[in-house]
């Protein structure tokens, strides 16, 4: 990843947070992007641990035109873009009947939308480039439905891993690559949660997931890590 050029969305803690760390480390050069002046923190903690190519914006991934703002940006500083993570989402856990069409919709417009809108955005550059690598973090619920409370997050992260499958196929003739990440119970801030609380102490980390995404970005050139499922030992995971 030594001076690969790397954006990141929904970078302000979390998965994304880490990701920006590990590829930093591995040598990448990073635009960072959050909805809210956090990200400013992620870009000042990088910099504090000596990895000073750091691009951070505030963007709204939901809204038309945000992305290429990023991904414009990026190409004006760094001439390129080699990696695309789509790491913004949401998410919300209530019964079918519970829920509001405006929830219905912020959801969609965030998982889904987002998704969309930062690939619609790098394609162009990537396919001038002849290269790229374009990586989702949707949910082990993209394969398998949650019991309970879970219809309208599973039905977003089916979305995405449908999409994110055809745009695999449409891409790879531009030697673009495509593929998900579809991490199981992980200890983040995630849906209202508390990072750190005792009950998760046997869930993934986020830097376990990120590191899953640094392996796949990594890959050689020449092969394409379609999926990769990861889950923590203590998760009753469903087997085909």
């Amino acid at each position: 990843m030594k001076n690969e050029i790397v954006v990141i969305t929904g970078a302000s803690r979390g998965i994304g947070r880490a990701a920006a760390f590990h590829f930093a480390k591995a040598g990448a050069r990073l635009t960072v992007t959050g909805s809210s002046e956090d990200i400013y923190d992620t870009k000042k903690s990088l910099e504090e641990a000596g990895f000073n190519d750091v691009i951070a914006l505030v963007s709204d991934v939901t809204r038309e035109g945000a992305m290429e703002q990023i991904i414009h940006s990026t190409i004006n500083t760094y001439g390129r873009v080699d990696v695309l993570i789509n790491n913004a989402g949401v998410g919300k856990f209530q019964a079918l009947e519970d829920i509001t069409l405006e929830e219905w919709k912020k959801m969609f417009e965030v998982n889904v939308q987002g998704v969309f809108l930062a690939t619609k955005s790098v394609i162009p550059q990537m396919k001038k480039q002849q290269s790229g690598t374009i990586l989702t973090v949707a949910s082990d619920v993209s394969r398998y439905s949650i019991p309970e409370n879970g219809s309208l997050y599973t039905a977003t992260k089916y979305a995405v891993q449908g999409f994110m499958g055809s745009v695999a196929q449409e891409l790879k003739p531009f030697g673009i690559r495509v593929g998900t990440i579809n991490p199981g119970m992980t200890d983040t801030n995630f849906a209202g949660g508390t990072e750190g609380d005792p009950e998760k102490k046997d869930w993934l980390k986020a830097d376990d997931v990120a590191a899953g995404l640094l392996h796949m970005a990594s890959a050689p050139k020449h092969m394409q890590v379609d999926e990769m499922h990861i889950h923590p030992l203590a998760q009753d995971y469903p087997r085909p």
